[in-house]
């Protein structure tokens, strides 16, 4: 892709899946705005590696489980580099501590609150400028446990179902303003988020369900990053509606 003065915006921008993703769209040509929560140090390291590529980049830090915040990074956005034409909500929580009977419903709110809630939150903020504009793409960030509906796993996979589920009838809704609305569901990728889920497995555990992958090894954060890339390009223009699952065929663990 090719352009001046394309903005997209990518939530948990700072690290893993997001930093790749605020990477590659900086390098089709986007200036990108990138939110974090507490890593400002990694969030400013992604600012510079966009500005490297010749692109702008703004970190804002904003937690979107509140509405307020989720305003506010789109009106950062908005102040600093004009119209947006790419959100992408990736931000998000996990947890696999606990049996649904068992987990702290603050556990339960929070995991929820950020995950859907603040797709919800960002896609308020973000659609009315999009529709005033004529079109846009909306990427939202789902994973492969909602096919795999692991135990243990209840709060971060209802939210993500829920996620999908939103992203289908936003794509109806939204469609007719030329807005693009898609999902991206990641299986395991290298990140500091799945390391943390290997090591509480055990070594045994984790080795069995990496290999249980049928292309016998985790993603990279740079994959997942590739299809949202291709998402928000005219290659897939008559896309929109879909969850597209990033997973090596899918686990079976």
């Amino acid at each position: 892709m090719s352009g001046m003065n394309r903005t997209a915006i990518v939530t948990g921008g700072s690290r893993g899946i997001g930093r790749a993703i605020a990477l590659a769209l900086a390098a089709d040509g986007f200036d990108v705005v990138l939110s974090y929560v507490t890593d400002a140090e990694a969030a400013g390291d992604v600012v510079t590696a966009i500005e490297a590529q010749g692109r702008r980049g703004l970190a804002v830090r904003a937690d979107l489980g509140t509405p307020r915040d989720a305003a506010a990074l789109v009106e950062a956005a908005v102040t600093a580099f004009g119209p947006i034409d790419v959100l992408v909500n990736n931000a998000g929580l996990s947890s696999n501590e606990s049996y649904i009977a068992d987990t702290p419903p603050e556990t339960w709110a929070r995991i929820v609150d950020v995950n859907l809630h603040g797709t919800y939150h960002m896609v308020r903020a973000v659609t009315p400028l999009m529709r005033a504009r004529g079109g846009g793409h909306i990427v939202n960030l789902s994973s492969n446990v909602t096919q795999r509906m692991p135990a243990t796993f209840g709060a971060y996979t209802v939210s993500k179902a829920a996620v999908e589920a939103l992203t289908r009838i936003l794509a109806k809704e939204e469609g007719p303003h030329g807005i693009h609305v898609n999902a991206v569901a990641p299986g395991p990728i290298m990140t500091d988020m799945l390391e943390g889920l290997l090591e509480t497995m055990g070594e045994a555990r984790a080795r069995a369900f990496v290999e249980s992958v049928p292309l016998r090894r985790a993603g990279q954060p740079e994959e997942i990053a590739a299809v949202v890339a291709m998402l928000v390009s005219p290659t897939a223009s008559f896309i929109s509606g879909e969850v597209i699952y990033v997973n090596g065929g899918g686990p079976g663990g």
